[in-house]
This record gives C-alpha cells, structure tokens and sequence, in this order.
C-alpha cells in the first residue's frame, strides 16, 4: 500500500536537524585565494586519500564502460549536438518554451542569481510554502537558493544522500557529481550517530537506513520540490532528470508544487538526442550505462493521473551563459556536468573541489568560475593546471578546455588583473629564452646554483626562490645532458 502525506511515519525531525546555524554560501567563499584554500584541504590527508581513491575508482568506472564501443565517434557525435543546440540557444529556448506551457508549466526567466533567489522565494510566498524538500541541484548552489529560502523562514532538506550529509554538517559539495566525496564513511558515522542520539552501526547499509528513515517523514510533509534539470527538451516541453536514489521522483511528484531550477543551456533539441547524450551523462558520470531513475517532467498532474504536482514552475536560469554565445568561450556552455575533467585532473585530484572557491571544481571549475563570476574573483583558477590535457581526452563532448584554460589567461593579462611584477618577469624571461646563447647560458647557470645546494643530486630543502616546489616534493637536479 502506498503511503498517503497523512501517513508520514517515520521519525520526527527535530527541529534545525539538518539545518546548521549558517549555511555555507557561495558568494562568501571566495575572500581567501586558491592557495590558501588548497593549503586547507592538503593539510587534511584522510581527505586528500578519499579524493584520490574516488576519483580513481569513478575513472576505471568510466573507461569500463565503454569498452568495446567505438566511443570516439559517439563523443563526436555528441558534440556536434551540443554545438548546434548552443548556436540555436534563443530558437530552441522558445521552442521548449511554448512546449512546456502548453503542458501547464508555468516559466520564469531569471536574469542573475539575484532574480533567482528572488523568483523561487515569491513563488514559495504565494504557495504559502513552509518545507521544501530539494533533489540535487548544482543551479540551486550557484545562485545559493538554500540561504535565500531559510531567511524567509522556510525549512529546506536536501533529499540526494550526499546532499543530505553536506547539509547537516554545514558543508559543500566537493564534486559535480559526488558531493561528499571528500568525506570519509567514519565522518558520516560520527554526524548520524550524533544526529541520532546514539551509536549507529559504522555500515552504509545501517547508515543509509538512517538517512532513509529521516527524508520520508519530510517528503511527506513538504508543500513544495525544488530539483534541477539535466536537460530541457525543446521539441516536447520537459525537463529530464537523471537520479540514482528515487528522490528526484518524490522530489517532483509528492509535493503540491514542484519548482525546477535550470541553466538555459541545458537543452537540447530532440529527445533522440539523448540516445547520444544519456549513456556518455551517465558512463562518464558513474560508469553506469544508464541511472537507476531516468524521469521527464512535463507539467503539473492532470485530471486522470493519481500523482503529481498541482502546479509546475520552470526557472530558466542565465547568469552570465547567454553572454559567452558566439564568443570565444561559448564551448564552455557545452558542459553536461558529469564531473568526468575531475577526475582526471591531477589538480583536483590533490587539491579537492573547495580550493576551487565555487560551486564547480576541477578543469570545468576553472573555467566557469572566472567566466559567471569574473576575472577578479575566479582568475587566478586558468593558473590552477597542468595543462595536461587529460580533461580534454575524457570529456564525453570534446570541450577544449584546455584552450580554454590558455584563453582565460590571456583575458586575465589583457584585463590587467595580473601584477605588474609577474608581468615583467616572463617578459623578460621570454626575452632570454627565445635567443639560443642566452637560452643556453641561463641553464647553465641554473644547473650549477642547484647543484651547489643540492645533496646527491636532491634538492629537498626549503631553499630560497624554490620554496614553494620544495614544500612538498624533491627536485632532481637535471644532468648536463639527459
């Protein structure tokens, strides 16, 4: 037998139990630099461990899956997908538009994040809204939905496992697609134990229970569901969410209000296109060929369906994403979000998602960031690389970004954010370098200084000018000739 919102069993939730008493926000994290945050996160070695394992794992995931398929040509394809719908953003946007309101959803346009947050919180206002139940949403974290909607009064529960452990211990996710994977299962031991006023059994199992057992009650209670969207589909007017653990389900279809919060590059043209685009979302995001729960949302219930909301909202979110069309960075708005740069990243892979000061991390982090939030804030993350490329070769829809990343660097010099010093430094090292005798005499020069302070050929003191490298690795003095 179904449960009814009479129903509600479960455990009460104390009140306050999952919000702490100052939710993280994304407009204060970035005061302090990328080395500073970086600093935190490698002072912390079980975190620096738990990155690493899991991006390990997520990647052999990923290059698994696709085994056996000619998985160039689909990324290819893919591609050639996103390009066309971001070319045609504004047709494909009305057409989606009109689709969706000829099926009941009610649209929204929000210009910033400041429209936004104030969009979703009226509507909450004139529902009479007082508990909201969210699916995971990376939208709702750009524009800080969770801090707008308490200050209104409104208590808010993150349903997504993850999502739900971030929240109760006043964090951030660390990961597009894995929100605690910077946290360890001892951590989430030690928070429900106490959550729940007793010790619980240090297994994911019992674990899981616990939290399972907390959501039901506010799932059944909620007025409202706030989710994302991973694609908007312009021919049919739906919103396409991909979820492994059914709340993106009650999330939308419980409540009497479901409020979806979408980045307007997410469409897409056609629902075929997701026979491309589906299977890399979900292999490069979890090695799955397809997630447990694929759902298409199209408007409120109607009269003979038993289930649904009574009314359906659709924020179409900009901020900054209509700006990069036709410019240099427009291939940014091709991301799916399946976190794949990530793990790959050497960077990230040390560092973490919260040195990245916002909301994405890893090789996408450093390129969003600076374009949504500006040079001033997010320009010093096209620094925070290898240039590598290995983001380039895993990403499902071939965005470049390491050119991108080379870009940005360049607006970063040609906008005067980089000092003057750093400046004249590589001009004068370009100098030097770019003529042979010099070239030559200055890494001789070079190789005798370290070989001086060297020890059997190591350099592994903190010495002067190369402290920074020396910190934390050895440096090989280099031999005449190698």
């Amino acid at each position: 037998m179904s449960a009814t919102r009479e129903d509600v069993g479960g455990t009460p939730l104390p009140p306050g139990w999952a919000q702490p008493a100052h939710q993280p926000d994304a407009f204060e994290i970035s005061t302090t630099t990328f080395e500073q945050r970086a600093t935190e996160t490698m002072a912390r070695p079980f975190a620096r461990r738990a990155i690493a394992n899991a991006t390990d794992h997520a990647a052999a995931l990923t290059t698994a899956r696709f085994v056996g398929i000619d998985h160039d040509a689909l990324r290819d394809k893919a591609r050639q997908i996103r390009a066309h719908a971001i070319a045609n953003l504004p047709d494909y946007l009305d057409q989606w538009i009109d689709a969706a309101e000829a099926h009941g959803t009610i649209v929204h346009y929000a210009a910033d994040e400041s429209e936004a947050r104030r969009i979703v919180a009226q509507i909450c206002r004139d529902e009479a809204v007082t508990r909201v139940v969210k699916s995971k949403s990376m939208a709702s974290e750009e524009v800080s939905l969770n801090s707008a909607l308490e200050a209104i009064g409104i208590d808010i529960y993150e349903t997504d496992l993850g999502e739900f452990v971030v929240q109760a211990m006043g964090d951030r996710p660390g990961h597009v697609i894995a929100p605690i994977l910077h946290r360890t299962k001892d951590e989430v031991h030690a928070l429900f134990s106490t959550m729940a006023g007793r010790e619980l059994p240090n297994e994911a199992e019992a674990l899981t229970a616990f939290a399972r057992d907390r959501l039901r009650h506010a799932f059944l209670t909620a007025d409202a569901g706030i989710s994302g969207g991973n694609f908007l589909i312009a021919e049919t007017g739906e919103v396409l969410l991909v979820t492994n653990e059914g709340n993106g389900r009650l999330t939308t279809a419980l409540p009497k209000i479901h409020i979806a919060l979408v980045g307007i590059e997410k469409i897409v043209p056609r629902r075929r296109d997701l026979a491309v685009l589906l299977p890399l979302l979900t292999g490069h995001g979890t090695g799955q060929q397809i997630t447990t729960y694929v759902t298409m949302v199209a408007g409120p219930r109607r009269e003979q369906e038993p289930d649904g909301p009574e009314r359906m909202h659709v924020v179409l979110l900009d901020a900054g994403r209509s700006a990069l069309l036709g410019g240099e960075f427009e291939e940014a708005l091709h991301c799916i979000r399946c976190g794949a740069c990530q793990n790959v990243c050497p960077v990230y892979r040390q560092v973490g998602g919260h040195a990245y000061g916002w909301v994405y991390g890893g090789p996408i982090g450093a390129v969003l960031t600076p374009l949504f939030r500006g040079q001033v804030e997010g320009g010093e993350l096209a620094h925070a690389t290898t240039l590598c490329g290995a983001c380039d070769d895993v990403c499902p829809v071939k965005i470049p970004l390491h050119d991108l990343l080379l870009g940005l660097r360049r607006r970063r010099d040609e906008e005067g954010c980089v000092p003057r010093s750093e400046q004249l430094a590589f001009a004068l090292w370009g100098q030097v370098w770019s003529r042979p005798l010099l070239y030559r005499a200055s890494t001789a020069v070079a190789r005798g200084s370290l070989r001086v302070i060297a020890r059997d050929g190591v350099l592994s003191a903190k010495a002067p000018l190369l402290r920074r490298w020396t910190a934390g690795r050895d440096l090989v003095v280099g031999r005449r000739r190698s």
